[in-house]
């Protein structure tokens, strides 16, 4: 019981040190582990074993992984590549149905970008077509936010989701196909939620004089737009098929290479190259540390820091043998996958990062897999789906997409909570809810 009670304190460390005191959440992680396993009585050289088994294992399989779709984002946010995106699924929709034009590009853009990079960037589009459409504002803007809520928390090669697929242990590809699935179905009842509730909502769309738009030139094509984020995702996904029990392409020569291309650090790599090729000219000094894959690196590595040190303090748990001294009341309490869900939805509450709340409930997951029943192939994949659902909500004053959100609209708190937060909650509960029904079906 003492281990599982400093389990806590070192949980609360944690949130004090980054909500109240606003530590960085690689420092407050980091010496929260090393703090946990000196309460516990670990020894001194197995608390260094684990710092450098849980740093090293997880960045080994994770870091790469987040630094590449990160660089993918980058590439398509300045080249414009990301507002070819947009205009191009406007198109398909039609100028009629802006609202759900904006949460499908949300939605698709927030699979490389961070969300409140992609709400940043696109909502001098939501103004536009608002004043066009004469669609109130504020629903525009909710439709974007949302859509990029939702593939930020559920489908790679976004930061948090990669992370957790990672110390999980599960497959990425399947991971991206179920996610897919599940942050679509999620799509369905926030679009309602915001047609009933927000579109009532009075804000008039403020144009800024100068928007600091990056310039660089003639913008991409759509194909060119679209292949750097599809093509990854579609060799992962075969690579995926390819590995099934069944051998569907054989054990030769072609099913290795498909294997190979379709390894996620292969695979995003060639979806990096291909966003080389998003700038109307070429310019190497854009692959240098002041250019693109400098931004590149340096928006990459808080992220890969936190990762990092959400492995150590997932190492240091496994370490400790809380796995077995919880196994007696939680095989019987039938917590299952509502556990993984439930740690994430109140880290994300209580701390505001989706990205911390997914890294540090993966952690604090992995080594009770197989006591909570989640140790199978299919298990693993959901778990990191619950995870990701969880960390959807609540979006509310302690998240820095809930600021992105209210004041580059004029939405006031109240306003913001009202359509955002609780739009978030709608999202959240209802990926819970498709994945248990999942976990039912294909389990």
């Amino acid at each position: 019981m003492l281990t599982i009670l400093f389990t806590l304190v070192a949980l609360a460390f944690i949130l004090v040190a980054i909500t109240k005191y606003d530590i960085h959440p690689f420092l407050a992680l980091f010496v929260g582990a090393i703090g946990f396993g000196l309460l516990v009585g670990m020894p001194t050289s197995l608390i260094i074993q684990s710092i450098k088994d849980g740093f090293g294992g997880v960045m080994g399989n994770i870091g790469i992984l987040i630094l590449l779709g990160v660089t993918i984002g980058v590439f398509l946010e300045k080249t414009g590549g990301a507002m070819v995106i947009a205009q191009k699924v406007l198109s398909w929709i039609g100028e009629k149905s802006v609202m759900l034009a904006m949460m499908l590009s949300g939605y698709i853009l927030s699979i490389p970008i961070f969300g409140d990079s992609t709400f940043i960037m696109m909502n001098p589009i939501c103004k536009s077509l608002s004043l066009k459409s004469k669609v109130p504002y504020a629903a525009v803007a909710i439709a974007l936010a949302l859509g990029a809520t939702a593939s930020h928390s559920l489908v790679p090669p976004t930061p948090g989701p990669i992370a957790a697929a990672g110390i999980i242990e599960a497959n990425l590809g399947s991971v991206i196909l179920w996610g897919l699935l599940v942050s679509s179905i999620t799509l369905i009842p926030s679009y309602f939620f915001i047609k009933k509730f927000v579109m009532g909502i009075p804000l008039e769309p403020k144009f800024a004089t100068d928007e600091n738009v990056e310039k660089t030139g003639k913008q991409p094509s759509a194909f060119k737009a679209f292949l750097p984020i599809v093509f990854p995702l579609i060799l992962i996904i075969f690579a995926s098929i390819a590995d099934y029990p069944t051998k569907p392409f054989g054990t030769g020569a072609l099913a290795q290479t498909i294997l190979f291309v379709g390894s996620p650090i292969i695979a995003l790599l060639i979806g990096a190259f291909l966003s080389f090729f998003l700038p109307e000219k070429f310019d190497r000094k854009l692959l240098s540390s002041t250019g693109w894959i400098g931004d590149s690196l340096v928006l990459a590595a808080p992220v890969i820091l936190i990762t990092g040190a959400g492995g150590v303090f997932g190492k240091m748990l496994q370490n400790s043998g809380i796995g077995d001294l919880v196994s007696s009341s939680l095989s019987e309490a039938g917590w299952g996958i509502f556990l993984p869900y439930i740690i994430a939805f109140s880290l994300k509450t209580a701390q505001g990062s989706s990205t911390v709340a997914m890294i540090t409930t993966a952690s604090i997951i992995a080594p009770l897999l197989v006591t909570l029943g989640l140790d199978s192939e299919m298990m693993r994949i959901f778990t990191v789906l619950a995870i990701g659902s969880g960390a959807i909500a609540i979006s509310h004053a302690n998240d820095s997409f809930f600021w992105a959100v209210t004041q580059l609209t004029g939405l006031t708190i109240k306003q913001g909570n009202l359509s955002h937060s609780i739009g978030t909650l709608i999202m959240s509960a209802t990926a819970i809810l498709v994945i248990f029904g999942l976990t039912f079906l294909v389990g």
